[in-house]
């Protein structure tokens, strides 16, 4: 790509650009935000380690939203972050406010883009950016199940021991209490999880995956997580810009696929050129079918509260 857009230069925002630039995703990164200056400091910083690491991304920053005039990508992570004790749903509404002014300029600025949503709660926000563009659905998607799939090898790496670049893992669902990880879908290097790890051990890694962002938030006390959701970001910009056609678990808009139909849940998408190429139906059993629509029912609620 030629231009990628990040609205919200905070930490997610900043670890996002860092990674797209390393790895030359694109000619050019801007970051925008409406704290005076802080956009232009984080571009700059950023830039000064091109040196370092050999890229010849361009790096800026602006709190113009003007900047992102013909962007191919916007990347949206501004909005109020969660505190120690708050749920995901609990920064909505004010979220949702801040989401429809960054709208309204994306419209304006790059009615062309793919728009990929970080904020939470982001499976609400995905659903409320369709809406209020009115966009193909192939070109709105959110960044969840990618983070959380993360999550969840990291934590089977802790108990195995085994490295984490062979565990591969699969989390669908609200990105939440709900979410829907799926232990009969992860392996270690091709072979079943299960053959290495109980069930009573695995529950308490599903639990963990849960809370995984709660856990972080906790530890951190002043800030909730920002390197692997930068990295996430990263992993389904690359997807997208190398038009890979990686299935990634990723918010989509649902039409009938999973047995929902006008709801944005986390599900395996094919990522390529085109954003969403094709939503990946797995075979869940009735107990996996069950959280799944749980979990689309917690979504939905939220959603009314708009």
């Amino acid at each position: 790509m030629k231009k990628i857009t990040i609205i919200g230069a905070g930490r997610v925002g900043e670890t996002s650009a860092q990674i797209l630039a390393e790895q030359e995703l694109c000619g050019e990164v801007v970051l925008i935000d409406i704290r005076e200056d802080a956009p232009q400091g984080v571009a700059l910083d950023i830039y000064q380690t091109a040196p370092f690491f050999d890229f010849d991304t361009i790096v800026t920053g602006s709190n113009d939203p003007a900047a992102m005039q013909d962007s191919e990508l916007v990347v949206i992570t501004a909005g109020v972050a969660r505190k120690p004790g708050m749920s995901r749903s609990d920064v909505l509404h004010t979220n949702i406010t801040i989401l429809d002014a960054i709208l309204d300029d994306v419209m304006r600025y790059a009615p062309q883009c793919m728009l990929l949503l970080v904020s939470n709660p982001v499976d609400i926000l995905t659903y409320h950016a369709w809406k209020r563009t009115g966009w193909d659905r192939s070109r709105i998607l959110g960044q969840a199940g990618v983070l959380d799939s993360s999550r969840m090898a990291a934590f089977i790496a802790m108990e195995t021991g085994f490295s984490a670049q062979d565990i591969t893992t699969i989390v669908l669902g609200g990105h939440g209490d709900t979410m829907v990880p799926l232990p009969r879908f992860c392996t270690i290097n091709g072979i079943p999880v299960s053959h290495f790890i109980d069930d009573e051990s695995m529950q308490l890694i599903i639990d963990r995956t849960r809370s995984g962002g709660a856990e972080i938030l906790a530890l951190r006390k002043n800030s909730s997580a920002y390197d692997a959701p930068g990295a996430s970001v990263a992993i389904m910009v690359d997807a997208i810009c190398h038009n890979r056609r990686r299935i990634l678990p990723t918010v989509a808009i649902l039409d009938g696929e999973y047995g929902e139909v006008d709801l944005a849940m986390g599900v395996p998408c094919v990522l390529s050129r085109s954003g969403i190429e094709k939503i990946i139906e797995m075979p869940l059993n009735e107990s996996e079918q069950q959280l799944f629509s749980d979990s689309s029912a917690a979504v939905r609620a939220d959603i009314e509260r708009l």
